[in-house]
Formats: structure tokens, C-alpha cells, sequence
């Protein structure tokens, strides 16, 4: 008897306890009804956009585009159109979105064309994304290329090597489906949070949650400088790479 006594008397202590730690709580205390996610409506197949995404390019035209500001003004896109698909022209330099963005989701289709003769390593179909204008995810042929691990297709340029490679060969289309969250700087300019990107190759992930040490220079060490929103910018490095169903979905802020 004395036994049972002693053992409801635990109980009961260990009751009194957890009740005492967690206190009498509802579950209504950790239910939230507001805000309300919007709905999205998504695409009829992978790969196309849902319907909150603005349509970058559809195949059409360059009127979402425009090359780099000179003195002031914005210059007509000098890149082509061809097959459905957005053609660098080789030597006109890069092009950049009308409209800014900072956090988001892009997707991007790219092809890299069959290689020159002097087309190897890093000028084998070499091109670039540009998150904001400043931090580079690679465009690069990766079959037979054995250039360096941080500069290959897949790569923060410079930063952080692809976690795998699903690469699928010269003149076959690509995917890329990246997201973004853009760095944070206080009103002193100082960084608060330094970017973050995740980077889907064909369906593989590649870049899990890689946090940036700050821009993607090709010569020296990356570095922070305060910007706001800023254009996505592809990079014209000397090779005729193309692109097409490019879309981005801007993304609610969330420090």
C-alpha cells in the first residue's frame, strides 16, 4: 500500500511540475489566422510560370530588357531573338531587367553553344546571372571542362563550388531555378545580413542556403557595399550562350 502511495504521490509531483513549467496553455495560443497567404495559382506543367510571377522574357521580345545606362539613359537591348530564345550577340556587352528586384525566385533556361577551337575552360560557353547585378551564379559548359571547381556551371563564381554536377551536355538546355535573399544593410551602410542563395541545376540541388561573403569578383576577395533593389543582369562574355522562359516571382521581405 505504502508502494502505490509513494507512486501516486511521484506522479502527481511530476504533473504538478510539467504543469507548472508549461503553465495551463491552449492550443489556440500557438494558432495564427492572419496574415493569410495569397493564393497562387500554379503553372499547368514544371517549369512555367505560376501566376504571380513577372514574365521575363516569353519568347517574344526584349522589352522587358535593356543594356547597361550610358550617360544617364537606357540603351535598346542589343542581344538578338532567335528560335524562341535570347541570343547574346558576342561583344555587345551585357543586359539587365527594366525593373529592380531584391528577395525573389528566377527561373532561367540557358544552352551553351557547340565550342570554337579556342573555346575551352572558362571561354566554353561562359555567361553569367547576376543576382541585383553584383553576385554571380556561373553559365558554363561543363562537359569535358575540367576548369576550376568555383568558377564551373553551377558555382557562386569564385565563392562556393556546385554540391554536385547535372550538367547534361553542350547545346542541350539547362535549367536553373534559384532563390534569392538579397543582403541587408542598416541606414549606416554597415551590413546587417549577408545575402543567402539556393540554386537548382535540372531538378538537382546544387546550392543549399550558401550564405555570400559579398560580390563575385574575378581578380581579388568579395566585399559588401550597400545597394537597395537592383536589376538581374546576363553577362556577355564573348560566346553566343542562349536563354529563354525566363521568370521571377518577387518574394515577401523576411528577416
Amino acid at each position: 500500500m505504502k508502494k502505490v502511495l509513494l507512486f501516486v504521490c511521484a506522479i502527481c509531483g511530476f504533473t504538478t511540475i510539467s504543469a507548472q513549467e508549461g503553465g495551463h496553455v491552449s492550443p489556440a495560443a500557438t494558432e495564427w489566422y492572419a496574415p493569410v497567404p495569397p493564393v497562387v495559382q500554379p503553372a499547368d506543367k514544371p517549369g512555367n510560370p505560376p501566376s504571380d510571377a513577372i514574365v521575363l522574357f516569353d519568347g517574344k521580345d526584349l522589352s522587358k530588357w535593356v543594356s547597361p545606362v550610358k550617360d544617364g539613359k537606357p540603351v535598346a537591348a542589343k542581344w538578338k531573338v532567335e528560335d524562341g530564345a535570347i541570343v547574346i550577340v558576342p561583344g555587345s556587352g551585357p543586359i539587365q531587367t527594366k525593373e529592380y528586384f531584391g528577395d525573389c525566385q528566377l527561373h532561367i533556361e540557358f544552352k551553351t553553344p557547340e565550342p570554337g577551337p579556342n573555346n575551352t575552360l572558362q571561354m566554353k560557353g561562359n555567361s553569367g546571372i547576376f543576382l541585383q547585378s553584383i553576385y554571380e551564379v556561373q553559365v558554363l559548359d561543363a562537359e569535358d571542362n575540367p576548369t576550376y571547381v568555383n568558377g564551373m556551371v553551377g558555382s557562386i563564381y569564385k565563392q562556393q563550388a556546385p554540391l554536385a554536377n547535372p550538367y547534361t551536355g553542350t547545346n542541350k538546355w539547362q535549367v536553373y531555378d534559384i532563390f534569392w535573399k538579397a543582403p541587408r544593410f542598416g541606414t549606416d551602410g554597415e551590413l546587417v545580413s549577408p545575402a543567402m542563395i539556393t540554386v537548382l541545376l535540372n531538378g538537382v540541388l546544387i546550392q543549399n542556403n550558401y550564405i555570400l561573403k559579398g560580390n563575385t569578383p574575378y581578380i581579388g576577395f568579395p566585399t559588401y557595399k550597400p545597394h537597395g533593389l537592383q536589376p538581374l543582369l546576363l553577362q556577355d562574355h564573348g560566346v553566343p550562350v542562349a536563354y529563354r522562359n525566363i521568370w521571377i516571382r518577387n518574394l515577401p521581405v523576411n528577416n
